[in-house]
């Protein structure tokens, strides 16, 4: 990958350590990019090592991998561990791994809704609680964690919804908790992605998923990154304690854009025409 950032400055994170759980593929992968391109060393993090291989080998020098399952407190612990021998400390934790799967709420078995939970809620704790000494030690420590949006429900996606609400309430708690310890927390509500894997669903549900976002287009992987590079940078700190939704305003809207009150046969908004001398406004 390599090159400097289309909109950083090339020394940002110089000199911090970053950790990007489900760093091998998609927006993780891509966010590692982007913290690369800042200055920093990046550690990935996931299950297969075949997959952090090949991406460590797309990223280029900077960064390095650890095979580890976040659900596991020793893995998380070895996780970060082993990013501390490397480079003597962590500075930011980006807590990007998660995950869940369609299935309509009343149809979620106790093992999927288990499943989802452990993943999301207690690997974004478990990654959180392994780092925090280093976090501390850390002149600019900074949790970046990540929560699905719009937050007014997702149809089949109960349960995510719910886990990512948990980590949102944990990222205020912490953010609280560490704030003296001068660790940000801050949560990234993130909606609907141009990925590798919602590209291989059948074109009808990432054309209708971009249909129903107001901004009309789903949002792209460099987009998500060039977020999480601002939130690691000095600016996030001030953010520290909230969360920050990057959805296209998804989270404003509920159905379909244009709504099919206003729009017509072809799906556009007709436009009033104006009146000869009529006041313009604004």
């Amino acid at each position: 990958m390599g090159g400097p950032s289309e909109i950083f400055r090339a020394n940002l994170l110089a000199g911090q350590t970053a950790i990007v759980t489900g760093g091998g593929t998609n927006l993780g992968r891509q966010a590692a990019a982007e913290l690369l391109a800042c200055g920093a060393e990046v550690v990935i993090a996931g299950r297969r090592r075949e997959v952090l291989e090949e991406a460590c080998a797309w990223l280029g020098p900077g960064a390095s991998w650890v095979s580890g399952d976040i659900r596991e407190p020793a893995d998380a612990a070895r996780i970060v561990g082993e990013a501390v021998e490397r480079h003597g400390g962590v500075d930011v934790l980006v807590n990007n791994a998660g995950g869940q799967y369609f299935v309509p709420a009343e149809s979620i078995t106790a093992k999927g809704w288990r499943a989802v939970m452990r993943l999301n809620v207690e690997g974004t704790m478990n990654m959180a609680g392994a780092a925090a000494d280093a976090l501390r030690a850390s002149p600019a420590g900074a949790v970046i964690n990540m929560t699905v949006s719009p937050h007014h429900g997702m149809p089949a996606m109960a349960h995510t919804g719910t886990a990512r609400a948990a980590v949102e309430a944990l990222t205020v708690e912490l953010a609280e908790a560490w704030r003296t310890d001068g660790v940000s927390v801050v949560a990234a509500a993130i909606g609907r992605f141009d990925t590798e894997s919602l590209r291989k669903y059948p074109d009808v549900v990432w054309q209708g998923a971009a249909k129903s976002v107001p901004l009309q287009r789903l949002g792209t992987m460099q987009e998500f990154a060039w977020l999480v590079a601002m939130l690691a940078s000095p600016l996030g700190r001030a953010l520290s304690g909230t969360v920050v939704t990057l959805d296209g305003a998804a989270d404003n809207w509920w159905g379909p854009w244009p709504p099919t009150s206003l729009a017509d046969d072809a799906g556009s908004v007709p436009t009033e025409a104006r009146k000869p001398g009529a006041p313009r406004h604004g």
